[in-house]
């Protein structure tokens, strides 16, 4: 029920800082559901997107719902949506 809770309120916003921690577990298990897409082999072997796949509190909050997960391996908008997060966080 926690699951569904968190990914419902992650879905709502961009980005919702939860005040639980982050599943590791999960997010790894989605990132190998990812590396399954094309699209995605390619942001995975970049360097600079790597390092916020395992190191950006952002990039793994939006990692962490599954029903982003989902929709981005369905969807090729939220492909780029993803991409554009991911752009966004290497200037900062």
């Amino acid at each position: 029920m926690t699951d569904f809770l968190s990914d419902f309120l992650s879905s709502l916003g961009p980005i919702v800082d939860t005040p639980w921690p982050l599943n590791t577990r999960k997010i790894n298990k989605h990132i190998l559901l990812l590396k399954q897409q094309h699209w995605f082999k390619n942001v995975y072997d970049n360097k600079e997107y790597y390092a916020l796949l395992f190191g950006n509190r952002r990039v793994r909050s939006y990692l962490h719902s599954s029903f982003r997960v989902f929709r981005m391996i369905r969807n090729e908008k939220v492909q780029k949506k993803f991409i554009m997060l991911l752009n966004k966080e290497l200037k900062k």
